[in-house]
């Protein structure tokens, strides 16, 4: 499944919300690939989460495959739209 997003808190995925991003993606079983612009990363690699960048305003995709796809996807989208708990 793809879902694309748009970051809305004012920090963008900086350290804190790149981590609590990357361990939810690690919950699940199935792969999680994050889509910036030309750039992809690993949703379950902070290190590769924080080369991608994101900043407010930035429009993310989700590419997600695996047997809890649906569910991973929900819980990712909820993180984003409740702005990392930051806001």
């Amino acid at each position: 499944m793809e879902l694309t997003l748009q970051i809305k808190n004012k920090a963008g995925l900086h350290a804190r919300p790149a981590a609590m991003f990357a361990q939810k993606c690690s919950t699940f079983k199935s792969s999680i690939t994050i889509v910036k612009e030309n750039k992809q990363a690993n949703g379950k690699s902070l290190i590769n989460l924080m080369g991608l960048s994101i900043k407010q305003g930035d429009t993310i995709t989700l590419k997600i495959d695996g047997s809890d796809a649906a569910d991973a996807g929900a819980a990712l989208k909820k993180i984003v739209d409740d702005k990392f708990g930051e806001e």
